[in-house]
Parts: structure tokens; C-alpha cells; sequence
């Protein structure tokens, strides 16, 4: 991911993370920091899960009683209906940086999704567009079908993936077969990124992951309690998609089981909590290696703002 740009570059502060590292909450004590010394900051959604209105609860949006007056965007910004890649919202992104700087303030995008930070920093793969008729036979093969395809005509690709993963494996099917060319010809070249074009000033939340799996235990107890299984049952009612993004995201299969008497309230709770777990071990891990090694790396659970930030505080004249 880009490193920091040239002195005199527009600052953009981030806050990236696994789920129940705290980034929201320092998101907001860094913004009440600027306000108070005579800035302010806009806080920008980097999760694919909050994008969504529909999951309120499941994703842990920020109440307004927890963002405390400081302003968030693109929180909630996408219906359920509509799915967000990472080119979608890197667009909006870009938009909302701009706006925030153009008000003069200063952009804090916060979020855990490594794919959305990358496109937007690095840019995207200048894939074409795929042929629709492709896209729908490729999507349609069951999963070993069409690994099988794709080890035959994208070895390099179906070799860096799991045999089961359904999404990636279709994905680089349908590329190769509509354009001819492997997903890796595509993704070598990266268009769009804005890391060149800002002062990036990054902090990556990797704290004890003993107590990382304890919030995140506490967290899905929460939403169980705090209106989840409502949430769920309001977006099942909507019959979307199964494959559809929010269909997807972590707690919905789990409580889904509840309101199908598949399993009970405790067992919901038990798969939440693991699910939950294991996501956040699969980002802990991608934030620990992907990042550029000049990206601090935050080990403690509590953070002194003024700190964390003062590389930032100093390039705008704020110390």
C-alpha cells in the first residue's frame, strides 16, 4: 500500500484495524483533539459492512451519542439492495476527502476492510467490462465445477485460492474468460490510487488478541440484545440475494438460524462469537504484513491521541 507523500500535500488521517480494536472511538477522540486545538476533522467509513443502512446493529455503526458531534460520512451511505465493491467506495471516498478538505478539514478515514484502503490508496486493476453473458454461466457453476475451470485456464490464480471460495473463484473465471487475459495481467497495473496525492498519517490498531477476542465476544452479546436479530429479520423480509454483500456479513447466517429454528439464541450466540473471532484474526493478520512496515503499529489497548498523532499535529501547525 502507498507510502506518505511530499511535504506540502492535503493531511489525511487513518485509523485501520481488526473489528473491536477501538478505531471508532479513537477516530472521535482524534477529531475532538483537532477541534480543540483549532482544526476539525470529518471521519470517513472504511468498513464494508457500515456502508450499509441495513445493518445498524451488526455492523456496529456509531450511535449518535457515540460519534459526539463530530461529523461521519458514508456510515449507512449504501441500501442493502445496492452492493458496495471497493471502486465504489473508493469513489465516494475520494468525494468525501475532497469536501472535508475543501472545508478545511482534515479526513479520518477509519475502518478495517484492507481491500477498500488499497483501492483507494494504490488505485484499481483496469479490469474491462465483463461480458454479462460470461459472467452469468461463471457465476452459475457450482463451486468445483468451476475451480476446476479455472486450475485448467488460470492455473496461478486457482493455485492462490481456496477450492471453496465461491466469490474469488468466479470472479477470476469470469476476468480470464471475458478478457482473455488472467486477473494477475490486470492487477498488475493500479489506476486511480490517491496515495501519491495526499500526506497519509496511518495508525493500525493490533492490540493483545486476548483481549481483541474478548470485546469482540462482548460485542455480538451486545447486538444480540441491542436489536440484531430485529435487524436480521427486517433484511430477510426483503428477500435479497443470498450472495448479496450484506447477505453476507458476519452475524446474519448466525441469527438467521434463530428465526428458523435451526439452532437456539445460545447457539446464534456461540457461532457469532466465533465468526466474529475469526474475522478479526484474518485482519489482525492481513494488517500486521500488508501495510507499508513505516505504518506504525499500535500495540496498546488505551491511546493517547496527542501522541499517536503528533507527526500530524506538527505538519499542520497545531503542536
Amino acid at each position: 500500500m502507498s507510502k506518505r507523500g511530499s511535504p506540502g500535500r492535503k493531511a489525511v488521517a487513518l485509523i485501520a484495524g481488526p473489528t473491536a480494536s477501538g478505531k471508532s472511538d479513537l477516530a472521535v477522540e482524534l477529531a475532538l483533539e483537532l477541534a480543540r486545538r483549532g482544526s476539525r476533522g470529518v471521519v470517513i467509513n472504511a468498513d464494508s459492512a457500515q456502508v450499509y443502512r441495513d445493518l445498524r446493529v451488526l455492523s456496529a455503526r456509531p450511535t449518535e451519542e457515540e460519534m459526539r458531534g463530530v461529523e461521519h460520512r458514508l456510515f449507512g451511505a449504501w441500501d442493502g439492495a445496492d452492493p458496495c465493491s471497493a471502486a465504489d467506495w473508493a469513489a465516494a471516498a475520494k468525494r468525501e476527502i475532497e469536501n472535508a478538505q475543501l472545508a478545511g478539514a482534515v479526513p479520518i478515514l477509519v475502518g478495517g476492510t484492507g481491500l477498500y484502503l488499497r483501492t483507494l490508496l494504490d488505485g484499481i486493476a483496469p479490469v474491462p467490462p465483463i461480458d454479462p453473458a460470461v459472467r452469468e454461466r461463471a457465476r452459475a457453476l457450482p463451486v468445483a465445477e468451476a475451480y476446476a475451470a479455472l486450475q485448467a485456464e488460470d492455473p496461478e490464480r486457482a493455485a492462490a485460492l481456496s477450492p471453496g471460495d465461491t466469490t474469488r473463484i468466479a470472479r477470476a473465471l469470469e476476468v480470464v474468460r471475458s478478457t482473455g487475459r488472467p486477473l494477475a495481467h490486470w492487477q498488475a497495473e493500479r489506476v486511480g490510487g490517491i496515495g501519491g496525492a495526499i500526506e497519509l498519517f496511518p495508525a493500525i490498531l493490533l492490540p493483545d488478541r486476548e483481549w481483541l477476542y474478548a470485546r469482540c465476544d462482548l460485542r455480538f452479546a451486545r447486538m444480540l440484545e441491542r436489536g440484531a436479530i430485529e435487524e436480521v429479520r427486517a433484511l430477510l423480509d426483503r428477500a435479497l440475494p443470498g450472495l448479496a454483500p450484506v447477505m453476507r456479513a458476519i452475524g446474519v447466517a448466525e441469527i438467521r438460524g434463530i428465526l428458523e429454528h435451526a439452532w437456539s439464541r445460545e447457539e446464534a450466540l456461540a457461532r457469532g462469537r466465533q465468526a466474529t473471532r475469526n474475522y478479526a484474526k484474518r485482519q489482525y493478520t492481513w494488517f500486521r504484513h500488508q501495510p507499508a512496515e513505516e505504518w506504525p503499529r499500535v500495540a496498546a489497548e488505551n491511546y493517547d491521541v496527542s501522541l499517536l498523532f503528533e507527526t500530524l499535529f506538527r505538519y499542520l501547525g497545531l503542536t
